[in-house]
Parts: structure tokens; C-alpha cells; sequence
């Protein structure tokens, strides 16, 4: 009767998984097609174009590291073949007269880095854990130095096109970068959706299944070496279709996007996110393109924060910001909010006072170390000074011991009402 009750709840759990997600993607068409008007500034909808080309990346990822539990320290290969495979066809089209529109030219990218998915996820994926991952890095190494001395596909590195001298697509031209815009947000919303339907599907489970037990789920009859592969390739696909919207989006296709830096940022966004959560490479990627757009106008330090905050995800939030998200959206279902106010406005507050205490110190460091003869101005949280006056220095130290020491003090007393209200 149990087992009998179970499976009549399960469908009408998925359909009502089901519901909320197609709610969500609603809402995010929505918020995709108004926000270019509310926030009209080129430089804002180049900003927004790079986070949904990250958010597609992302997710391709979370599809070998949280799906199927494959670290690959490689994954930007496929990004990097979608682009230059992209840029190839789309510069064979125009010179031919081939009318091609510009929005199909992702799908030759995706197919292109699926089909180098096969090619290398026929060996790869024979093994996982440190094999895969080391398998991954060397092939990463291979094809990086290759893109450099090859001129036959990677012209030495780098490929440049003019996406404006293709056939328009409904009299669409795509000169303005708004066009350009709602191009990658139609394979923003595209492939969103298909990789979750693949989560969905008896494949996507059976990868999470290979990821928590892989013997167990060969002695129900199952290849974990296939499940893998499968998962490989179509990662590799979602993969390439970022690189073919890169590459239309800056008319450019670089070695970089194939490097082991490229394979490592995107391994730190999709931590940074939630590894595992289907929604939390999406926050990275966010997070991440605000941090790399937004923070590098004021200070050339934001890879050294990203790094940081990177750090402390890993040592003390692991399951990301999605992760943060889950855990609390349930312990506030049943208590509210108010339970938590107090605490977390002493213990977070105070942290957060601290880091920017911190942060303050290694900018006047940093600008102390640096500044030429004579430029002793500085402008840190909009408040401009002259960094020979201590008084800067004291301020800012004191934040940063201060905030430190009441989060350390405050932390138990959050800890022993989350616990109590968690129970």
C-alpha cells in the first residue's frame, strides 16, 4: 500500500516540478525581452549578452560535474571549437552566397563540438574520477599548443568575421547589438530548456546515479562508461553553442577560449553557483559577469576577490549560493524570517563590515605600492583622500579586526538558532 501511494505521488510530484519550472522560464522570457529597454546602454546589453553566453557555458558544465560527477579541467575546448567552427562557416557562407541565417550558425558550432565530444569521450570516458580528470587536462594541454602552430582550422590562433554581411533574417541585419542580444537570449531560453528536460529524462537520472554509485548502478544492469559518454556528449554540445554565440557576439574566435584558464574559470563560476543544483551555475554565471564587468572598472584587483570568494565557498558554503538558497528557503517556510533577523544581522553584518575592512586595507596597499611620485589622491568607496594621512589606514583597520572578531563572537549564537529552528 506504501509503495502503491508512492507511485501515485511521484507523476504528480513531476508535474508539479514540471509547472513551477515552465513558470520560471515564463518569467525569464519576460525579464529577457523587457530588460534591454530598462537598461538601454550598449555597454549594458554587451554586459547582458556575455552573462547568457556564461550561463549557457555553465550549465553545460554542471552537466558533467554536478549530473554526472566528471571534474574535466578541459570543458573550454568544446566552447573553443563551437567558436572557430562558427566563425568558419559563417565566413564559407557569405563568400559563397549561401543563404544561411546568422541564428542557425550556434547549431553548426553545437554539432562540430559534439561530434570532437565522441571523438574524445570515446577514450575519456572509460574512466572517471582523477583519470578522467587528468585525461582531461592533457587533452586541454594538446589541443591549446595544437590552435597555436595549426593554421588549417585555428589560422594560428585566432579568426575574424563580419556577421553583418550575411543574409538578413526577417530583415534583421543584425548591426545593432540589441538584435544581437535577443539572438543568444532565444539560445539562452533553447538550450536552458532542453538541458533540463535532459535531467528529466531516464538518461539525466541515470547519470546522477553513476555519480553517487557507479557500481551500484552497474549491478542494476546499467554502463556507467556509457551513461558517461552520453553525458559527455551532450555536454559537449550545449558547450558549443556558447562558443558559436561568443563568437557572433564579438565577430572573434580565440585560442583563449580553448586554455586550461578558460576550463578553470568556468569550473570556479559553476562552484560559485551550486554544483549539482540545476539553477546555481546560472547564479555564477551571473555573479561571476557582474564581478568581471562591473568590479574591473573600479579596481584592478577583482580577480584577487573573485579568488577569495571562490576560497571561501569551497571551505564553508560547498554547495554553492544555490546551495545557501535551498538550505534556507526551507527553515523559513516553517519559522519566517524574524526568527533570523537578529542573528544574522550581527554575524553577517559584522562579517561583511570586516571584508570590506580588508579589502579597504589591500587597496591602499596596493595603491601606496603603486602610485607614481607625487599621487598621493585616492577615491575608495567613493570617498576621496590623501593616502599619507593615517587616518585611512586606522579606519580601515579597525573595520576589518572589528567585524571580524564580533562575527566570531556572534557566530555560535547563529549557529545554536539555526539549529533549533532547523530541528
Amino acid at each position: 500500500m506504501t509503495n502503491a501511494n508512492h507511485t501515485s505521488k511521484e507523476p504528480k510530484h513531476r508535474f508539479q516540478a514540471f509547472s513551477s519550472a515552465s513558470l520560471l522560464l515564463a518569467v525569464a522570457i519576460v525579464i529577457l525581452v523587457i530588460l534591454p529597454h530598462v537598461l538601454v546602454a550598449n555597454s549594458t546589453i554587451t554586459i547582458m549578452s556575455q552573462m547568457a553566453i556564461t550561463i549557457i557555458f555553465a550549465l553545460s558544465y554542471n552537466m558533467l560535474l554536478g549530473q554526472a560527477g566528471m571534474l574535466s579541467f578541459g570543458h573550454a575546448i568544446y566552447l573553443g571549437f563551437g567558436g572557430f567552427m562558427c566563425i568558419h562557416v559563417m565566413n564559407y557562407f557569405q563568400a559563397l552566397g549561401i543563404p544561411v541565417p546568422l541564428p542557425v550558425l550556434p547549431l553548426f558550432a553545437g554539432l562540430f563540438s559534439m561530434g570532437m565530444a565522441v571523438l574524445i569521450g570515446s577514450f575519456s570516458t572509460r574512466s572517471s574520477g582523477v583519470v578522467f580528470a587528468m585525461i582531461s587536462l592533457g587533452v586541454v594541454e594538446l589541443v591549446t599548443t595544437y590552435s597555436i602552430i595549426g593554421y588549417s582550422f585555428f589560422r594560428g590562433g585566432g579568426v575574424g568575421g563580419d556577421r553583418t554581411l550575411g543574409v538578413p533574417f526577417f530583415g534583421v541585419e543584425f548591426l545593432r547589438q540589441i538584435e544581437v542580444y535577443y539572438l543568444i537570449s532565444f539560445w539562452l531560453v533553447l538550450s536552458v530548456s532542453l538541458m533540463y528536460l535532459f535531467t528529466q529524462t531516464p538518461m539525466g537520472r541515470m547519470a546522477n546515479a553513476v555519480r553517487d554509485n557507479p557500481e551500484r548502478a552497474e549491478f542494476l544492469g546499467y554502463s556507467a562508461r556509457w551513461v558517461r559518454f552520453f553525458s559527455f556528449c551532450a555536454a559537449g554540445f550545449f558547450a558549443g553553442v556558447a562558443g558559436g554565440l561568443f563568437a557572433i557576439n564579438y565577430e572573434l574566435a580565440t585560442a583563449e577560449n580553448l586554455s586550461v584558464q578558460a576550463s578553470g574559470t568556468i569550473l570556479m563560476i559553476t562552484f560559485l553557483g551550486g554544483v549539482g543544483i540545476f539553477y546555481g551555475p546560472i547564479l555564477g554565471a551571473i555573479l561571476f559577469t557582474l564581478l568581471e564587468t562591473v568590479l574591473s572598472l573600479h579596481t584592478d584587483l577583482w580577480q584577487l576577490y573573485v579568488g577569495l570568494l571562490f576560497l571561501a565557498t569551497v571551505m564553508y558554503f560547498p554547495s554553492g549560493l544555490a546551495g545557501i538558497l535551498v538550505m534556507h528557503i526551507a527553515v523559513l517556510r516553517q519559522n519566517g524570517l524574524s526568527a533570523f533577523a537578529g542573528p544574522y544581522v550581527r554575524t553577517v553584518g559584522a562579517a561583511l563590515a570586516g571584508a570590506l575592512g580588508v579589502c579597504a586595507l589591500i587597496e591602499l596597499i596596493f595603491h601606496s605600492r603603486h602610485i607614481a611620485r607625487g599621487g598621493q589622491e585616492m577615491t575608495l568607496f567613493w570617498i576621496t583622500f590623501q593616502t599619507s594621512n593615517p587616518a585611512p589606514w586606522l579606519i580601515a583597520f579597525g573595520v576589518a579586526i572589528a567585524g571580524i572578531w564580533i562575527s566570531k563572537r556572534t557566530a555560535p549564537d547563529l549557529l545554536t538558532v539555526w539549529q533549533a529552528k532547523k530541528a
